[in-house]
């Protein structure tokens, strides 16, 4: 069975005309994933809360912020493939799609911010920004043609695929798990209740991330950096500095920009267990003084975005590797969104 064969039997055509109709695939999950993080308040302990924080961490840095944003979809680093098959897991078990949906969505983001075609604009309202683009029309339903235009890369590893058509086994492992080593009690805190906060954490990236905050750079979308949206992502809040700069896996540029993530990274060096890591440095100015209209459409990341590796082999790899996605058409791939520096 081919990967075009296994991804055609869960996806359907996005009707762009469903927008404003419920998802009644998501609805009714949703809601019960709500019920029972309101639920998981009537039955507090210690245990519950401390493994809900762990699985939160688990599943929303580790899982989402490191794997599915920084590593998949930005290719911001490398690991290991048996660790970053790991890491897809605890992504996966954050019950927000497998891989390819996932960085399928955030990298079509990236090619239409804020314009016709962003999944999660706050330009379509608040709420749709943050809910109401998963409540409804089809952004979660997407066709072979659209999966294999902007994740090429991820297409052609079965692994990954595999974990996009079976996204639902880990929580439901988890789930079992949880229920007997401590009854229904500890899969309200370790299941819903963290599930709940994760979704909300996510989704206040693509709100509050392009409403409110502070922007060190003239990006040609309204992202921005706000700190109480970093400490809650684990340092996706940084939304201005990764929209200036995608490539890197750095989004806390300065010192006092909290990117748990970043650390967690710069963590898994010393272990071995990352490589070809791009850091964010200070933007370079040689087109600070054009106007708008004559500003690049992208300016390239490797004059803008240092790499931690070295190593010629290893440079030559990634560089191989990002030309191979340009010519595969992936225009949602931009290495830098910046129109200027400030």
């Amino acid at each position: 069975m081919t990967t075009t064969t296994v991804l055609q039997d869960n996806c359907v055509r996005n009707d762009p005309s469903g927008k404003n109709r419920l998802n009644w695939a998501i609805v009714p999950v949703m809601a019960i994933v709500h019920v029972g993080a309101v639920a998981a308040l009537f039955f507090f302990s210690w245990t519950g809360l401390f493994l809900a924080l762990f699985l939160y961490w688990v599943t929303g840095a580790l899982g989402l912020g490191i794997c599915y944003h920084r590593l998949l979809t930005h290719r911001s680093f490398a690991t290991p493939k048996w660790f970053e098959y790991f890491l897809t897991i605890c992504g996966v078990t954050a019950m927000e799609g497998g891989p390819l949906l996932w960085v399928a969505i955030h990298r079509k983001h990236h090619q239409f911010a804020d314009k016709e075609g962003d999944p999660h604009s706050p330009r379509d309202g608040k709420w749709w920004s943050h809910a109401g683009w998963v409540l409804c029309g089809n952004a979660l339903r997407q066709d072979v043609a659209t999966l294999k235009r902007y994740v090429p890369d991820l297409a052609e590893d079965k692994v990954h695929v595999w974990f996009t058509k079976y996204h639902l086994a880990p929580m439901a492992i988890l789930s079992a798990v949880l229920f007997a080593v401590g009854g229904f009690r500890l899969v309200l805190w370790g299941v819903f209740f963290r599930t709940v906060v994760g979704l909300h954490a996510t989704w206040i990236v693509n709100s509050a991330g392009h409403i409110w905050g502070s922007r060190r750079f003239r990006t040609r979308d309204t992202s921005t950096n706000n700190w109480w949206v970093a400490l809650v992502s684990f340092g996706d809040g940084w939304h201005n500095n990764h929209h200036a700069y995608p490539v890197s896996a750095r989004h806390g540029l300065k010192w006092y920009e909290i990117d748990v993530n970043w650390y967690t990274i710069w963590i898994f060096k010393q272990l071995g267990l990352a490589s070809r890591i791009h850091d964010g440095r200070p933007p370079v100015r040689s087109h600070a003084n054009q106007s708008n209209s004559e500003a690049p459409d992208r300016v390239t990341a490797m004059a803008n975005v240092g790499i931690i590796s070295h190593d010629p082999v290893e440079e030559r790899h990634l560089f191989n590797e990002r030309l191979n996605l340009r010519k595969s058409g992936l225009a949602a791939y931009p290495e830098s969104n910046r129109l200027r520096d400030p």
